[in-house]
């Protein structure tokens, strides 16, 4: 432990900020605040309705603040121009669903490798580490590492949505088992979707995990008790 790098995914703020189409609260405030609270990552996911992260938002933050840029995109060619335009220091591709209120599980790639090749060459050949969501499956993790993907990030929402200790010691474990399969590829591993406060430490004790990406439930504490202070508990939480 007290390695493990926090993202914290700010597409919230621009879901609050949307709600009115005005300017505020700012993605680009934002970030710099949950930098100055210890955060190592700025996520940011890029929809194709654009329902919260607007093309400007990633701009705009790459523009003004110093920090590692991490942009969550689908597999599309329109999401591939945007990322060799704005140029994050990295991305990750995710699946995506028109009518989802949240990503609903890692992507499912059997069957469709040829289109991401080609999507993880193009943006790899720009200096862009890539990872890809996925649920900690064997099958899928070789996958992805067979077409080039440099990170694997563990979906671990099912993990997150288990209730008792049973059920939650069994999705730790596939993590676990998937983590050392990650490892042994020689791949970074992450891990993010529906941790919080209450469920976090478990997943930041897995052998090999280099980072946490998290979002929702920060915003939501935020709320609650100011970003800084959000992002600086789950910090001590995972540290």
């Amino acid at each position: 432990m007290g390695n493990v790098k926090l993202g914290v995914n700010i597409d919230h703020i621009a879901t609050l900020r949307q709600a009115r189409k005005e300017t505020n609260p700012d993605t680009v405030e934002a970030a710099r605040v949950a930098l100055s609270a210890g955060a190592e990552m700025i996520v940011m996911h890029l929809r194709h309705d654009r329902r919260h992260v607007q093309e400007s938002d990633i701009e705009r933050v790459r523009r003004g603040v110093k920090c590692f840029l991490h942009l969550e995109m689908a597999a599309t060619e329109e999401m591939e121009k945007i990322a060799l335009k704005l140029r994050p220091d990295s991305v990750c591709i995710v699946p995506e669903a028109a009518n989802e209120v949240t990503t609903q599980g890692g992507l499912k790639l059997s069957g469709k490798t040829a289109g991401f090749e080609k999507i993880i060459k193009n943006i790899s050949s720009k200096g862009i580490e890539v990872s890809l969501f996925v649920d900690p499956e064997p099958q899928d993790i070789r996958t992805a590492y067979k077409m080039g993907a440099d990170t694997i990030e563990l979906c671990t929402k099912i993990y997150g949505e288990s209730w008792g200790r049973k059920n939650q010691a069994k999705e730790l474990e596939k993590l676990q088992l998937a983590s050392y399969l990650v490892k042994e590829l020689n791949m970074s591993l992450h891990a993010g979707h529906g941790l919080d406060y209450y469920n976090v430490v478990p997943i930041s004790r897995i052998e090999g995990m280099e980072c946490l990406n998290i979002g929702f439930s920060i915003i939501s504490r935020a709320v609650f008790v100011g970003l800084k202070g959000a992002v600086s508990e789950m910090k001590t939480l995972i540290s």
